[in-house]
């Protein structure tokens, strides 16, 4: 599981702010976190990835001051965090297009959803139809814990092929694509970059939503803007209002001015 951990000087409980949670947002809270500190020194801010899952457990059992997510509360953890009598505050700050990355041997520039769907649920196992590829589809995704997981199995309304590799994190499905003629995998924007051949070794599938629709790229902000990817998807944070007012500076400084641009310096879009 990814770790951070950015140390000050102050030891107090009330200046530490413990975040946990989507790997997705792991490295965009740390950018964030790193530049606030040059702002404010009061604070000792720890952060750790993990998927969006174990940052929700965190928050119900007292571990986490900051639940990063990139997916919303489901209904039954609503009820759990009602049992608790733990009341939530959330915090939409950025916006991620998730993307889908293949092996730069691969042919294949773009994919319809529908296809796409039968690939991830093994429907499709092999390239040779879809890319012209004569290799068996090696799929590279996340844990069941991971937001990212239950986000890309909800929008393609599939069950995931049980040849699918679960990955600890998004670098390590860049990684497995990278040296994998045969891979694909989804990750988050801030884990490939906007100019297409800074993207060394894979390549971003545009994508369709239907076999007759224009492509669209994840990388293309323009097309975020309007709402136009299929898998473009709100960022989460949820505080319990105990800790609302400790973390309020840190969420302010996200949420206006230079934090606004780290987060579209990170990869990831502002919401409109």
């Amino acid at each position: 599981m990814p770790f951070f951990l950015i140390v000050q000087s102050c030891t107090q409980s009330d200046r530490t702010i413990k975040i946990k949670g989507s790997d997705t947002e792991v490295n965009l809270a740390v950018n964030l976190a790193e530049r606030f500190d040059n702002r404010d020194h009061r604070f000792s801010i720890a952060i750790s990835g993990g998927g969006s899952g174990m940052g929700i457990t965190s928050l119900m059992n007292g571990q986490a001051d900051i639940a990063n997510s990139s997916r919303p509360l489901t209904d039954e953890e609503k009820q759990m965090f009602k049992e608790k009598n733990i009341e939530l505050r959330t915090v939409v700050f950025a916006e991620d297009a998730t993307a889908f990355v293949v092996n730069k041997e691969n042919p294949i520039n773009e994919i319809d959803v529908q296809t796409l769907g039968k690939i991830m649920d093994g429907k499709i196992s092999d390239w040779k139809s879809v890319s012209g590829l004569n290799l068996p589809i090696n799929i590279y995704g996340r844990q069941s814990s991971s937001g990212t997981y239950s986000f890309i199995k909800k929008k393609l309304k599939i069950d995931y092929s049980p040849k699918a590799k679960e990955m600890t994190g998004n670098a390590q499905i860049l990684e497995g694509v990278k040296i994998d003629k045969s891979g694909i995998g989804y990750v988050g924007a801030g884990y490939i970059s906007k100019k297409i051949n800074e993207n060394k070794g894979i390549k971003v599938l545009k994508i369709r939503e239907t076999p007759n629709s224009v492509t669209v790229s994840p990388l293309d902000p323009i097309s975020i803007k309007n709402r136009e990817y299929f898998f473009q998807r709100p960022l989460y944070q949820f505080i319990p209002e105990k800790a609302w007012e400790k973390v309020k500076p840190f969420i302010e400084y996200e949420t206006k001015g230079e934090g606004r641009l780290i987060i579209e310096n990170s990869g990831y879009y502002l919401i409109n």
